[in-house]
């Protein structure tokens, strides 16, 4: 199956988050560059639109990598990861990638002043907020027993950890 597995499963599940579907609320419902502030504001508004972008992309390629190399598979529903990824960002938060995600989103709702946009991220946490709580978490616990509820005791969902958790074993 090789690399493909991986790439497609980026490719299809938070490049759309984060690339499609924000570009196409912008084509359609339009943006507001900077806001229309004035220097310095604006500078300011785009810095920070900028480091939001720049975090969340950083994050959600971390996190993919992580998914490809520990848990031998991917975002994609169909190539769910083999093995519980315990693992970078994943020993300070639950959700990395999706904060990455939503990191994007408020980066590029910033940069275009997109109400739109502001939408969305909303719509994208609360969405994975429920999402987790109603499926994907159960259904870890079962298919990971212990160790996935030995993980969720001590990693919250979504505001970060200090320091690292460091599980009882590393596989």
């Amino acid at each position: 199956m090789g690399s493909f597995r991986y790439i497609k499963g980026f490719i299809l599940e938070p490049f759309l988050g984060i690339f499609v579907v924000p570009v196409i609320l912008l084509l359609f419902m339009g943006s507001n560059p900077a806001w229309n502030m004035v220097f310095p504001i604006s500078v300011i508004s785009t810095s920070l639109g900028l480091l939001f972008l720049f975090i969340g992309l950083v994050l959600v390629f971390t996190t993919t990598y992580h998914f490809a190399k520990f848990g031998k598979g991917s975002a994609a529903p169909w190539d769910p990861p083999e093995k519980l990824v315990v693992q970078g960002f994943y020993r300070y938060t639950r959700n990395p990638m999706v904060i990455g995600v939503l990191f994007t989103v408020l980066g590029e709702t910033i940069l275009f002043a997109s109400t739109p946009l502001l939408l969305l991220f909303f719509a994208l946490w609360i969405g994975n907020h429920v999402l987790f709580v109603k499926g994907e978490e159960p259904e870890l616990t079962k298919k990971f027993g212990n160790q996935y509820t030995s993980y969720l005791k001590n990693v919250p969902r979504w505001v970060p950890r200090r320091t690292a958790w460091k599980p009882d074993s590393d596989d």
